[in-house]
């Protein structure tokens, strides 16, 4: 039986107050209830971070060869979804290559090995502020929602 797949990055910073995870990106309040969540509202948070990890990666980092993304990937025994997003593909390669990179070479990324851990960097300062934001825009949402709600209760 294998486990169930989720966005954890092994690094979670909402234990210490975060409101949006450092390692995965996820709201304090989804990684307490994940498993808790439906695979509809898991998936929706997937696409969510799937769209970040886009809006990110995709200008940053080019796929050279993506049957040697692919299979790079299936070497490193990463585990992901059948719609993972080509961001998705790209974050996990890279954060393979940051950790090791001698491994750059088979990724399949167009990152010299010379420039694989500044990149890394810039994207972690990206993702984070990026997803930061979603959280304060989904804060704001709730509350006009929630003062909307009240109005007309009245």
């Amino acid at each position: 039986m294998t486990a169930a797949l989720t966005p954890c990055a092994g690094k979670c910073s909402t234990v210490f107050g975060d409101s949006v995870c450092r390692g995965c990106r996820r709201f304090s309040h989804e990684v307490i209830h994940w498993n808790r969540y439906s695979l509809e509202e898991q998936k929706l948070i997937w696409q969510r971070l799937d769209s970040q990890l886009d809006q990110i990666l995709l200008p940053l980092v080019q796929i050279r060869d993506e049957q040697a993304l692919d299979e790079f990937l299936r070497s490193q025994q990463v585990r992901l979804l059948e719609n993972a997003s080509q961001g998705r593909k790209i974050y996990h390669a890279l954060r393979i290559c940051q950790r090791n990179p001698a491994c750059h070479e088979r990724a399949g990324l167009s990152v010299a090995s010379e420039h694989v851990q500044k990149t890394w960097q810039l994207f972690e300062q990206r993702i984070y502020s990026l997803a930061v934001a979603s959280f304060e825009l989904a804060w704001l949402r709730a509350a006009q929602f929630g003062e909307t709600a009240a109005e007309t209760s009245l």
